[in-house]
């Protein structure tokens, strides 16, 4: 069970409002629309005046992987967190049709409800209890008086519906073709693409509903503690990594981009699996380090876990565009560690394509704002409203020698260590579990 804390989201987003408006150096009232983009996979549940039934389920809790039970009599609506959010701002009972997953009886290739009796009774959330659906880029409503003394944002003003946040993450990228291949660089490091056609009972990727109408989005499976693997990293050299970093005036993660683009590619044959979180359908997994010898020093680790995050999104993106039929012949990079130059190169070069990073980092910010330039009429579709709010910062070309020692070393020796190490740790789970009283 995880939960969020009391109301802790609408309360961020009193605040995120507020914080806003009083950085905001143009007219108030210029602003034309506002695109609301929440955390995915969540689900909240309402009494009859909207207000919370109970906490909203985390998208880490593991009761969202059941149909939903109705066991609290208070309970008149099932909705998501963009859901419960319009609800607070507008009054209106309505969503996004973008951030319905699994679980909900939505016919994905209308967006609108489900009118298969079977599809509901399996999904046990009756009609009654659902919210009304829009299609992103529509108005979903207008700021009610109270919500506007609660965020200060203007009476009367349109909320625009816009679509789960990584699918937005993707408008706010400017990915809208099916050969462009996005990857976030967070915490948990995701990629995704566009398709025209929705897909089935995939196995290597999960297919979701688009922020574009009828545009759908297959995401990779992804590396859980992703980029924080690097702040573990960091915190494990302490206050020396810290001193030396301010010694030459960088940053922490600077300081260690500088040392490890001395090392060699390859890392002088250290490599590293990246399995610092395991699924709970593997729990066995942990993240490996191989290859140590007299050689190697911090900068060769920090290498290695670069070299290991570019290896395995090109193992899942392969996955996903070998199964889905995707041909890709570009990168987008994202998120935080998309700061790393060294990381986007390293990525070019290990996908043997051009690496894009855009002016606006923060995407999805910049997705909801094309949604809602679209719902008010500022440009006729997304492609023109994408081609008019979207810009490259800078394009990272592969390397071709860089590559040629990436593709010997992927193909030859990374692809090969999990099928045995996955062995040796089968074997080591259970009795470091006994040893450790099942917490291990």
């Amino acid at each position: 069970m995880v939960e969020h804390p009391d109301d802790d989201l609408w309360e961020a987003l009193k605040s995120a409002c507020h914080k806003t408006l009083e950085k905001f150096t143009g007219n108030v009232k210029d602003i034309i629309g506002v695109g609301l983009c929440g955390i995915r996979s969540c689900r909240a549940v309402l009494k009859g005046n909207g207000s919370l039934a109970s906490p909203i389920m985390s998208w880490m809790d593991e009761r969202l992987g059941r149909p939903y039970e109705h066991d609290n009599p208070e309970v008149k609506y099932v909705t998501t967190v963009s859901g419960y959010l319009t609800h607070r701002l507008t009054g209106n009972f309505a969503d996004t049709a973008s951030n319905y997953e699994w679980l909900w009886p939505i016919d994905r290739v209308t967006w609108q409800w489900s009118a298969d009796e079977e599809i509901i009774k399996g999904c046990q959330v009756p009609r009654e209890m659902l919210f009304d659906l829009k299609m992103p880029g529509e108005v979903l409503g207008h700021v009610t008086p109270q919500a506007a003394e609660a965020t200060a944002l203007p009476v009367g003003l349109p909320v625009v519906a816009t679509g789960n946040d990584k699918a937005v993450e993707l408008v706010g990228l400017g990915v809208n073709d099916d050969h462009t291949a996005m990857i976030s660089l967070g915490t948990y490091i995701s990629s995704m693409v566009n398709s025209p056609r929705d897909f089935h009972n995939a196995q290597s990727f999960f297919p979701t509903i688009g922020s574009v109408p009828h545009q759908y989005v297959y995401e990779s499976s992804g590396i859980r503690r992703g980029m924080w693997t690097i702040s573990w990293f960091k915190n494990l050299l302490g206050e020396e990594i810290s001193s030396k970093a301010w010694g030459v005036g960088l940053s922490e993660e600077e300081y260690l981009n500088q040392m490890a683009a001395k090392v060699n590619i390859g890392s002088d044959g250290l490599m590293t699996i990246l399995e610092w979180l395991s699924p709970p359908s593997e729990p066995f997994r942990r993240g490996v380090m191989i290859g140590f010898d007299v050689r190697h020093t911090a900068a060769h680790m920090y290498r290695s876990i670069l070299e290991g995050i570019a290896f395995t999104m090109k193992t899942n993106i392969n996955n996903m565009c070998n199964e889905g039929e995707v041909a890709i012949d570009r990168l987008v990079i994202a998120g935080g560690g998309s700061k790393s130059e060294l990381m986007v190169q390293m990525l070019a070069d290990v996908f043997n394509m051009p690496a894009s990073r855009r002016t606006v980092n923060s995407a999805a910010c910049l997705g909801a704002a094309i949604c809602t330039a679209v719902a008010m009429n500022v440009y006729d579709d997304f492609d023109q409203a994408i081609q008019n709010m979207v810009r490259t910062k800078d394009t990272f070309t592969p390397i071709k020698e860089n590559h040629e020692k990436y593709r010997k070393i992927y193909d030859g020796a990374y692809t090969q260590i999990k099928p045995h190490t996955d062995e040796v740790l089968k074997k080591s789970y259970p009795v470091f579990n006994e040893i450790y009283k099942n917490v291990w």
